[in-house]
């Protein structure tokens, strides 16, 4: 039986893929697997990925005729996985030697639905360390009493699919796969389902991914149209929230969340094409308008006075019907 599958997406990564495959191999172990997915290239990552195919042990294969996305991506490996656990790695990024196995060995000591672990974030020649934000490491948690409190960064803000390891039951309940074509944000309505639905999970203090970050092929550093998909991906953050049991305490977390990250959006809105800038200004009124508008009072209320401000006058915009699909 296999024991791990690890699912790698990649799209037009030549120049890391070398290192992103070196790194599984110092990982691998006759009962792990990597699924190496190819979102449909256009560089060379093809032919690196068909030869890895023979070289690295454990190695399974796929290519997407159509570009479809990281969460497309991702899910197309789930579906290949045949593992009693599952792990995320980014195309791009790298592991160090013997990771997994420790991985392993966490989950099944402490025998929960996921666990999720810190990683190094890379820029450049700067290295950082990032935690999951949740203090208590070790100890089996019900996932739910993680989401709060509101006005502080919690588990779910921690979005991060490859820090952790997720045990095959999640798939089984339909809780692993990802919203299907969503180019950015991806991870977002995934950990949010995560913390509301799985039984229970654990954080441990493990260091082993790193995470390259200023990638100029990343999404987080185009400002085309696929950026505005966060606002699709957090649409239904929104949505599953108020539907859920406790709407009423999980809601406020959400609509906070949310306007932060228009926010965020919008204090950079140089870095987009003018007719993506319009758009996101656009598709942000309407957003704001179609939330729990009390419960986006509060969050408004509870923020600073230039964030607060800025999404108060967006809220005020003019509905428009023109712009760029999204």
């Amino acid at each position: 039986m296999v024991k791990l599958s690890v699912i790698v997406p990649f799209y037009n990564v030549q120049q890391y893929a070398p290192d992103t495959l070196k790194s599984l191999r110092a990982n691998a172990r006759e009962d792990f697997e990597f699924v190496l997915v190819d979102d449909c290239s256009r560089d060379e990552t093809p032919d690196i990925l068909a030869r890895a195919e023979r070289e690295l042990p454990g190695a399974v294969y796929v290519r997407h005729e159509k570009n479809g996305g990281l969460a497309t991506a991702r899910n197309t490996g789930i579906d290949a996985a045949h593992g009693e656990y599952l792990t995320f790695l980014d195309g791009d990024d790298w592991l160090a030697p013997g990771y997994y196995e420790q991985l392993v060995a966490s989950i099944e000591q402490l025998g929960c639905d996921f666990v999720r672990t810190d990683h190094v974030q890379c820029t450049a020649r700067a290295r950082t360390i990032h935690r999951v934000p949740h203090g208590r490491r070790g100890v089996v948690l019900n996932p739910r009493d993680a989401i709060l409190p509101a006005d502080r960064s919690t588990s779910v803000d921690y979005a991060y699919a490859w820090a952790g390891i997720y045990h095959r039951r999640l798939v089984d309940r339909g809780l692993l796969h990802f919203t299907d074509g969503l180019r950015t944000a991806e991870d977002r309505p995934w950990i949010w389902k995560l913390h509301r639905e799985a039984e229970s999970f654990a954080t441990v203090g493990l260091l082993g991914v790193f995470y390259r970050r200023g990638v100029a092929s990343s999404l987080t550093q185009i400002g085309d149209v696929r950026q505005l998909d966060f606002i699709r991906a957090f649409d239904q953050v929104v949505a599953e929230t108020a539907a859920d049991r406790d709407a009423e305490k999980l809601l406020p977390k959400a609509v906070r969340t949310y306007c932060a990250i228009i926010s965020h959006h919008l204090g950079s809105i140089e870095r987009f094409e003018p007719a993506v800038a319009r758009k996101l200004k656009s598709m942000s009124a309407v957003a704001l308008r179609n939330m729990p508008q009390d419960v986006l009072d509060d969050a408004l209320d509870s923020m600073d006075v230039q964030r607060a401000t800025r999404l108060r006058r967006l809220r005020r915009r003019p509905a428009s019907t023109t712009g760029v699909a999204a």
